[in-house]
């Protein structure tokens, strides 16, 4: 591809209802890198800014699964993860889990690697079909850019800046990656763009399916079982992740093959859920209420915690 393509590439808005945030090989060519250091003030405008259309896990679902890898990671993973977020943040993973998403607006060009299509109704996923952007560059999905920025951090040494990758801004994509691969229309069916184009009703609210899996469940169960508090949330998950779940929970952090993270079996499930549990009897204009929160609820408690355990799984790994 010569340079003019790829500029095009880089800089054209691919895809307006997605996240958008930049990818490792357009930093490198046009060094396209935002600032750390200004995100104190970008995030406080992005708070009292008007609400804008949904894009992966809202902030509430991004920061669970922060909250989450945060509890379980190593010694090892959290010096690192605290060597390498901005001094403010204090150690803290999930006071940054949605920076991917804040900084949408200023890189349109990665919209990509915040989500993967695939073919409508066949719900089943293969990286070599469905990880391609809309030019056909293969690798430019959320799995690819899961993959590219596990490689990037497995290159920390602990000691010296790397010359060759922003090491901080890989810790921050991967964590919010792995967030959006657990949501199930993050890997939903082409010609509805996840669901963000088929109209329905939360209750009596008029919103889309997308936004129903990224935010109207979570908030829906933290008004009715948790006092509207994200934190009681990440304790009855995380009660469940040490007792009901337990046993499964090696299961979710296992990898084949040595691998350091598997998004591949991630995007797999997420198509399986998204046509079991999200797609199912919905049609345009179909009202969602208490029958389809309570049994699609279970289906986004296992995905948050599942992303969880992942997130933390990987930093282990890649820092071990």
């Amino acid at each position: 591809m010569n340079m003019a393509a790829f500029s095009a590439v880089c800089e054209r808005d691919l895809r307006p209802y997605m996240v958008r945030s930049p990818d490792s090989l357009c930093h490198q060519v046009f060094g396209m890198q935002p600032s750390i250091a200004t995100l104190p003030l970008l995030l406080l405008l992005l708070f009292f800014s008007l609400p804008a259309p949904s894009l992966a896990w809202g902030v509430h679902g991004h920061l669970i699964v922060c909250q989450i890898a945060q509890g379980r990671l190593s010694v090892a993973a959290a010096a690192a993860v605290r060597g390498l977020l901005p001094s403010y943040a204090g150690g803290n993973l999930s006071s940054l889990c949605s920076w991917a998403d804040d900084v949408k607006f200023r890189y349109p060009w990665s919209a990509p690697l915040h989500y993967i299509d695939t073919p409508d109704r066949l719900c089943n996923y293969t990286y070599d079909r469905d990880c391609r952007d809309e030019d056909g560059i293969k690798g430019r999905c959320v799995a690819g850019a899961i993959t590219n920025y596990t490689s990037q951090l497995l290159t920390y040494d602990g000691t010296s800046p790397s010359t060759q990758y922003n090491l901080t801004q890989a810790l921050l994509f991967l964590s919010h990656f792995m967030g959006d691969i657990h949501q199930p229309l993050h890997v939903g069916f082409t010609s509805d763009k996840g669901g963000n184009t088929i109209d329905v009703h939360w209750y009596t609210r008029k919103t889309v399916l997308h936004h129903v899996w990224d935010d109207n469940i979570i908030e829906t169960a933290e008004d009715d079982y948790y006092g509207e508090g994200v934190a009681e949330f990440v304790d009855a998950l995380t009660q469940n992740i040490t007792g009901e779940w337990s046993q499964r929970v090696p299961g979710w952090e296992q990898c084949s093959k040595n691998q350091t993270t598997c998004p591949d079996t991630y995007a797999t499930e997420s198509i399986t859920a998204a046509c079991d549990w999200a797609y199912k009897d919905v049609t345009e204009d179909s009202v969602l209420e208490d029958a389809y929160f309570a049994s699609r609820l279970p289906v986004v408690n296992l995905r948050l915690a599942q992303g969880g355990v992942r997130l933390a799984a990987t930093l282990n790994r890649i820092f071990s």
